[in-house]
């Protein structure tokens, strides 16, 4: 099991929950045609997809269409029930790049049955993980621009200002459904340019004051 050590304390922490958001950027929303939504959409991935930056990303024999979503997240360092929106961001150790893989193929088959589209995010090695950053390095998280490229091409852009509900707003909100523990991991969204995934691909995504996360597919 992948570990994870909160930057300058050296405390090293199993990762636990990872809390995804869904559709968490307009443009993103409209390019998979789907409303907009009125309260975080929250879903969940196994701490066993997590992968480090440098590792592989493997295409599973169940898809035949994986897609790319390039997020910030958002590493818990202080637990809590019931955070207040104005204390949320107290509870984050650090900030990294992270890599949302989904089988899209996997989860429209979900969709059209309406079952739950767990399996379609779930797979081993579909949350990779860059290297964190201390939070309070971080001027304000509201205005980092996030950069993805697929073998040297850019494929997905944006900023943080344009996030639906803000870091500390999905801090808060999450905390009234679960509990926040250390080492949870929260997955903030997608900006707009997801897409599909080939074997041999290379991914390097980037951000403002985070180091790169970079990925091959196999």
């Amino acid at each position: 099991m992948m570990t994870i050590t909160l930057p300058r304390t050296d405390t090293t922490l199993r990762p636990g929950k990872l809390l995804c958001i869904g559709r968490n950027y307009a443009k993103h929303a409209a390019e998979m045609k789907s409303d907009v939504p009125d309260t975080p959409m929250v879903f969940l991935k196994p701490a066993t997809a997590l992968v480090r930056s440098g590792g592989t990303v493997e295409i599973p024999p169940q898809s035949q269409e994986v897609h790319h979503e390039l997020e910030l997240v958002a590493v818990i360092a202080t637990g809590g029930r019931h955070i207040a929106r104005a204390q949320a961001l107290n509870h984050v150790g650090g900030y990294a790049l992270g890599l949302d893989m989904t089988a899209r193929d996997v989860q429209q088959q979900a969709k059209d049955r309406r079952h739950p589209w767990s399996v379609a995010k779930g797979f081993d090695t579909f949350a990779p993980l860059g290297a964190l950053v201390p939070a309070d390095e971080i001027t304000d998280v509201q205005q980092l621009n996030l950069s993805l490229t697929v073998n040297g091409e850019m494929r997905q852009h944006g900023t943080t200002a344009d996030m639906i509900f803000p870091v500390a707003d999905l801090v808060a909100y999450c905390s009234t459904v679960f509990t926040l523990e250390p080492g949870d991991l929260l997955y903030t969204g997608t900006p707009e340019g997801v897409g599909p995934v080939q074997a041999g691909d290379t991914l390097v995504a980037s951000g403002t004051g985070l180091p790169s996360l970079e990925v091959t597919v196999e």
